[in-house]
């Protein structure tokens, strides 16, 4: 696997392989073959839902070409495929260069070794992680400090920092979402829809919606969010974590510690599995940082390795199957919601995990080649590309 630093990235919204992913491609292609004129072929979900994430936009302002094409071919390799052309002012084809946005702002070029940071973790299973630890008595954050060295540390707080403005940024605006939908803001009346007598479990659900809501709304407007493990996925996390410190006062050495143990679960999923909705479906995106959520609030309450490893998998076994299904390819309906809905379900699976401890039958391992299995057999218009599911049932009202 490779460094946590690869997982969580800090960058614009609105989705991490559609926009983050080609944006990286763009530059590389245009430091190879500087001054030219430029051609991009979208294919697959890039095609298909690239306008509602905003690929074109990113696309012209890298490259200054308005020449961007949506193929209706998909490509086999990868549903998330660009092709890059550079021409000279004659129209010689001067360069080409195929990326594939595997997901999470990462890319892989085509014929080329697929390593943007180096392998550095031997052990690559939950299961010989654990092993590991449990022989050394170490945690699992623990575990992450002594492969990556304790300056992830320092990395890990800049992320915690991007979290938290990202919630604040999104507690602050209302208004209308940018697109078509007309989606209305709600991160900031959730956070002051008080009630009367309002109950503890009551004002819980509220609050860490509203940090998701928040996140998400920030994500879909084009703001900077980091990458949990994606940015359709990036409400999830922050809001658990920012809920927990508000409620009980964890110190932010605690919470960091625990972004290093919720990246190991997302590193997990994204080496053994996907992160890619395109590739999975949204059990890859949501599921997975449900999963991260649930470890990291697990290793918060300073649970054991085995109820750590059952919090996760609890979350990403009970997000098998979800469908990607984008209304129009904008990250709001459903994803929005999915954000705040995934952040509960973490709190619950954490809980059942620590009730539970000992009857677990299914592996975190398991689970995560099953996702990857499941989301193989997803249908492609259930994969990011808007073609079935509430993306096609959904009707915009007619104004009156």
């Amino acid at each position: 696997m490779q460094s946590i630093k690869e997982l969580y990235k800090i960058g614009r919204g609105p989705s991490s392989s559609h926009t983050m992913g080609p944006e990286k491609a763009a530059l590389i292609f245009k430091k190879r073959y500087p001054d030219l004129n430029y051609k991009v072929v979208l294919y697959g979900s890039l095609s298909l839902t690239g306008k509602g994430h905003l690929t074109d936009v990113v696309l012209k302002e890298v490259l200054e070409t308005n020449d961007i094409v949506f193929s209706s071919d998909f490509i086999m390799e990868h549903p998330n495929t660009l092709d890059f052309f550079a021409y000279d002012e004659n129209g010689k084809l001067v360069g080409n260069m195929r990326v594939f946005s595997v997901g999470g702002g990462a890319i892989k070029i085509d014929g080329e070794p697929y390593s943007l940071d180096k392998n550095i973790y031997e052990l690559n299973t939950f299961r010989e992680i654990s092993d590991y630890c449990l022989k050394n008595n170490l945690k699992l954050y623990e575990y992450v400090y002594l492969v990556e060295g304790k300056e992830l540390y320092n990395y890990l707080e800049i992320v915690w920092n991007q979290m938290k403005d990202s919630i604040h940024n999104g507690l602050s605006k209302d208004g209308i979402l940018p697109g078509v939908l007309e989606v209305e803001r709600k991160a900031k009346s959730l956070l002051k829809k008080s009630f009367a007598l309002e109950p503890q479990e009551i004002k819980e659900k509220r609050l860490v919606s509203a940090y998701a809501f928040a996140v998400s709304e920030t994500n879909a407007n084009g703001g900077y969010v980091v990458t949990a493990p994606t940015c359709g996925a990036s409400g999830v996390l922050p809001a658990v974590l920012y809920y927990l410190q508000e409620r009980y006062s964890f110190r932010d050495e605690d919470i960091i510690n625990s972004l290093a143990t919720a990246g190991l679960i997302g590193n997990l999923i994204k080496f053994n599995a996907s992160i890619s909705g395109a590739e999975a479906g949204c059990q890859a995106e949501i599921g997975s940082a449900c999963a991260m959520a649930a470890g990291a609030q697990s290793e918060l309450y300073d649970l054991s390795l085995e109820q750590i490893e059952y919090a996760a998998e609890i979350a990403l076994e009970h997000h098998l199957g979800l469908t990607c299904d984008p209304i129009y390819g904008y990250v709001q309906i459903p994803c929005i919601e999915r954000n705040a809905v995934a952040a509960l379900r973490a709190i619950d699976a954490s809980s059942l995990a620590f009730f539970l401890t000992g009857s677990r039958k299914i592996s975190f391992d398991m689970v995560v080649e099953t996702m990857l299995e499941t989301g193989k057999d997803l249908n492609k218009n259930y994969r990011e590309t808007s073609g079935g599911g509430l993306a096609t049932n959904y009707k915009k009202p007619k104004k009156v």
